[in-house]
């Protein structure tokens, strides 16, 4: 009857519809070398993280709290894979009903054994449900396949992560700051000439742009360590550029400036795919950027006997290069819930 007929063709493109927007968010997710949001991939995200952050509530303390977000992430990305199949066996069912495989209970069974390639129920009316058929057990087994391959390459990123990050631990302590970084870099010698640990720092904020916006995933991947995070790192790596550019009293360090500049990139960038708006009035920066926090640590780089210019004209110069991260440093720090920035 038309009736009939328009309810399965209707049902037929609504299916073709989502399993193409399912394979695409994949393809997009893993395959595609550039940092899109997909908003499949998305409204999952973020549906576990207002449970992560409901649960993450009710501890007292930030280690609690830490050991709760710490299976975020892993608990997302096996997630994805979950929804995208459970996607693909929905609009399958609808295929197969469209091409009158009888009713919808048979459908979902045809459905779910090619997508599982169990070969328990196949399709019995012509040879294009059976050409669907075939194509769902090859899509499946796409979409797993797909994530497996990927899951080395993102463990390889965060490795190389973590290790920077732990690094920067044992050169600027356990409560890491830039403080304590530049007076480990003033003892040591290095103050003056240390362009293979700004190099080094350079190439890692270039790994962290195109890593952590390709794989948005990889943003919310904690260190193994709680008082650990690649936000903190960041931070205290900019701060310490940010006041040897400033206020240090030496010639102008090329590696140092590029680092800088790469870190200032790398942050913003990342803090762009998570919404952030560098031009909002309400995304506060942190606490550093007062003038007087600024003169506390000047006082301790003089105790630490290490040559400044002038105080006035530092602060000037250093308020304007925290400018040019301090805020994404800040928002990105709120999103991973990094320790130090927001462990208030």
């Amino acid at each position: 009857m038309p009736h009939d007929l328009v309810l399965r063709v209707l049902a037929f493109g609504g299916g073709v519809f989502l399993i193409i927007s399912t394979v695409l968010a994949a393809i997009r997710s893993f395959v595609l070398p550039r940092n899109e949001t997909v908003l499949l991939n998305a409204g999952v995200f973020r549906g576990l993280r207002m449970v992560f952050d409901a649960v993450a509530r009710l501890g007292n303390n930030y280690e609690r709290r830490d050991r709760v977000m710490a299976l975020y992430a892993p608990v997302g990305l096996v997630a994805l894979p979950v929804v995208w199949l459970t996607l693909l066996s929905i609009s399958y069912t609808s295929v197969f009903w469209a091409l009158d495989e009888g009713r919808l209970e048979r459908c979902f069974r045809i459905s779910n054994s090619s997508l599982l390639t169990l070969g328990s129920e196949e399709p019995s009316h012509n040879i294009w449900a059976n050409v669907v058929s075939y194509s769902e057990a090859m899509l499946g087994l796409l979409l797993m396949t797909l994530l497996i391959s990927y899951l080395p390459t993102m463990y390889q990123a965060f490795s190389r992560r973590e290790i920077t990050v732990t690094r920067l631990e044992l050169r600027a302590g356990t409560r890491t700051s830039a403080v304590e970084l530049l007076r480990w870099l003033n003892h040591t010698g290095s103050l003056r000439d240390d362009r293979t640990q700004w190099q080094d720092w350079e190439q890692w904020f270039v790994e962290i742009e195109e890593t952590h916006t390709s794989l948005p995933i990889l943003s919310f991947f904690r260190s193994p360590q709680p008082g650990r995070s690649w936000v903190t790192a960041a931070s205290v790596i900019l701060d310490a550029a940010a006041l040897i550019i400033s206020s240090v009293d030496q010639p102008r360090d090329p590696h140092l400036t590029l680092c800088f500049k790469a870190g200032c990139v790398a942050m913003n960038r990342v803090a762009r795919f998570f919404r952030f708006e560098e031009g909002a009035e309400n995304t506060p920066a942190t606490n550093s950027d007062s003038r007087a926090e600024f003169i506390t640590i000047y006082q301790e780089l003089q105790e630490a006997g290490i040559n400044l210019r002038d105080v006035d004209a530092a602060w000037q110069q250093y308020h304007e290069l925290r400018s040019r991260y301090a805020r994404a440093v800040a928002h990105l720090a709120r999103v991973t819930m990094a320790p130090s920035l927001v462990n208030g």
